[in-house]
């Protein structure tokens, strides 16, 4: 069973299960943050332009390449390599960014009408995992940067519906589309009157907390020109205390990730629609930055005629070039000892944000800011980052044979009750800093992490999670 039937079989949302139902899109948006971050940590952003020339050098000279200026055309394509790659890195870490922003307003959109969100223990914790409720249902994995996995993003953010399959799953409330799902929760809101509770905490905008854009999702093109992958009016969180900023907040988790109703969907035949983008492909006013849904299209299409280029060059698939060989869906039980120990610590780091996250819609509006941002823009951005760039020096060979490079599992872990979290997470820091040294510089960062309190967490009558 790929999904846990919620809501008892229910097919709309309505005031008795309105809940349940904005529970099951917050974790619908949490299942798309491991899927995402692993592809991202698979694409090597900076490959290293002499190592390129030389090795895209000797193919074309293998290949029998016709040009006399052999060694301009190594550099042309050792560009092309460069730009898409740290271009793929920059737009892959923004719809991140942005995913994590939908689970924090469809968090406070359940603290203002309901009561507090879950957000711990929802992660999926079995791969391939399938998002709650869609229909048709398609498998999303831990997959390496491809056009394959590319595609099941396109899936995730698609604002059509799908082909069918022959899964037969049990479901949540039912939806073909995220931006479906998010109207059944948009009519129960205009249909009914409810009152929102403005006294319990939300993470509110203007504090920082999810900043449009940072280093992680900037990239340069081939005339080193810096482009930012997020648009400054594309949004922030939203404090939700009435019926318009809760459809504000909705629209824009929608507009965001789809696009707008009429964005361009995939074509018919399933295939990718490489046409220059319309204004409902945009997710901001400006127009400058394009809906999830479209940035992935445009990735794909722009790998697609990379590919087409390298192949009549009689070079080797582009991929090869900037893709670390990790493989899909791996588990912490397939690592050797020592990358066990780094890998079990990462993901001690991944499971603390969303403790932490969840323990700031129980704190005052200060204790809040101290957690989210020395806490979790710390365990984000500076940890998490540093540890999965240590994997990717690690290698190891798999259940099935092949020799692969180490990635990161985010398998979420069940922090025990014998001592406080933190504590935990400095002696699993401890036991992988004295098996790979290389780490050891990360101490005083997870030393300076917030103490969260696992009490809370445990204390919760209700702990299940749409995934098996």
């Amino acid at each position: 069973m790929h999904g846990k039937l919620l809501l008892s079989g229910k097919p709309k949302v309505t005031p008795e299960n309105l809940g349940e139902a904005i529970q099951q899109a917050i974790e619908i948006e949490i299942a798309t943050i491991p899927v995402y971050l692993y592809t991202y940590y698979t694409i090597n952003r900076t490959p290293d332009q002499a190592a390129l020339i030389k090795s895209i050098t000797a193919s074309l000279q293998k290949a029998k390449y016709k040009s006399l200026d052999i060694e301009s055309k190594a550099l042309e394509y050792a560009t092309r390599i460069q730009v898409y790659a740290n271009k793929a890195g920059a737009v892959i870490m923004s719809v991140a960014i942005e995913e994590m922003l939908h689970m924090s307003l469809s968090s406070n959109l359940k603290q203002a009408l309901v009561g507090m969100p879950e957000l711990t223990g929802k992660s999926p914790n079995s791969w391939p995992a399938y998002l709650p409720g869609h229909v048709p249902e398609f498998p999303i994995s831990r997959a390496p940067y491809s056009k394959d996995t590319l595609k099941t993003f396109l899936k995730i953010e698609s604002p059509t519906k799908i082909p069918e399959n022959n899964l037969k799953v049990e479901k949540a409330i039912d939806y073909t589309t995220i931006g479906k799902f998010y109207e059944m929760i948009v009519k129960c809101i205009k249909d009914n009157k409810f009152s929102y509770n403005k006294k319990a905490p939300q993470l509110v905008p203007g504090r920082g907390y999810y900043a449009n854009n940072n280093v992680d999702t900037l990239y340069y093109d081939k005339h080193h020109k810096p482009h930012f992958t997020n648009a400054d009016d594309s949004g922030d969180l939203i404090h939700i205390v009435n019926d318009e900023t809760a459809l504000r907040a909705i629209k824009m988790i929608c507009d965001q990730g789809e696009g707008h109703k009429a964005a361009t969907p995939l074509n018919k035949d399933g295939s990718v629609n490489c046409k220059k983008p319309t204004a409902q492909d945009y997710d901001d006013k400006e127009h400058k930055e394009l809906s999830h849904f479209e940035k992935f299209a445009q990735l794909y299409c722009e790998l697609e005629e990379l590919e087409f280029k390298f192949k009549e060059a009689g070079l080797s698939d582009p991929l090869s070039y900037f893709v670390y060989n990790t493989a899909t869906n791996p588990m912490n039980a397939d690592f050797p000892d020592v990358i066990k120990k780094v890998s079990k610590l990462l993901n001690a780091v991944y499971s603390y944000i969303f403790l932490m996250s969840e323990d700031c819609y129980r704190k005052d509006e200060n204790t809040q800011y101290e957690i989210f941002m020395f806490g979790i823009h710390k365990s984000m951005i500076w940890i998490l980052n540093n540890l999965c760039q240590a994997m990717t020096a690690l290698n190891y060979i798999g259940p099935d044979g092949k020799a692969y490079v180490a990635a990161a599992t985010f398998e979420e872990i069940q922090f025990s009750a014998d001592s406080s979290p933190k504590s935990q997470v400095i002696a699993m820091f401890n036991e992988a800093a004295d098996a790979y040294s290389s780490i050891a510089y990360l101490k005083d960062r997870i030393h300076d992490l917030p103490d969260v309190s696992i009490e809370p967490y445990l204390a919760s009558p209700k702990r299940t999670s749409l995934f098996a």
